[in-house]
């Protein structure tokens, strides 16, 4: 749909195409595991160069609407468990990758302004009259 709001799997398909790719879909059925409970507040912190942004395409191309994941992920660990389609591609996920923004952005105290003006204007076009008009 959006490039931040419900994205496509593009991202994740990459590195499915990898000749070295790993399968964490793990994360996903541990995930799914804590949704709608107190536990589902997860931040997937690891150190530099450790996966995080391949985790969170992986986590965007499962449960993002914009886009359908069920071949990409179904010879996959998760693929394997009892509620494998019961979130896949069921959610708007909104997925935002710092480092674009900083390359993107002429100013460092520019990014958290041009964050929330690209993600409501994604906002605003996919569900127009929902939300409060810009400015108010």
């Amino acid at each position: 749909m959006g490039r931040f709001v419900n994205p496509d799997n593009s991202a994740f398909q990459v590195a499915l195409n990898s000749r070295i790719y790993v399968d964490k879909t793990g994360l996903l059925n541990f995930t799914n595991s804590v949704l709608d409970t107190m536990d589902g507040y997860i931040c997937n912190s690891r150190p530099r160069r450790f996966g995080k942004s391949y985790a969170a395409n992986m986590l965007a191309a499962y449960y993002s609407k914009g886009c359908d994941s069920e071949k990409m992920f179904s010879g996959l660990e998760i693929a394997k468990a009892s509620d494998f389609k019961r979130h896949l591609n069921k959610y708007d996920v909104i997925h935002i990758d710092i480092q674009w923004f900083l390359a993107n952005c002429g100013n460092a105290d520019e990014v958290v302004p041009f964050i929330t003006k690209s993600v409501l204007d994604e906002l605003w076009e996919i569900y127009p009259g929902t939300l409060p008009a810009e400015g108010g």
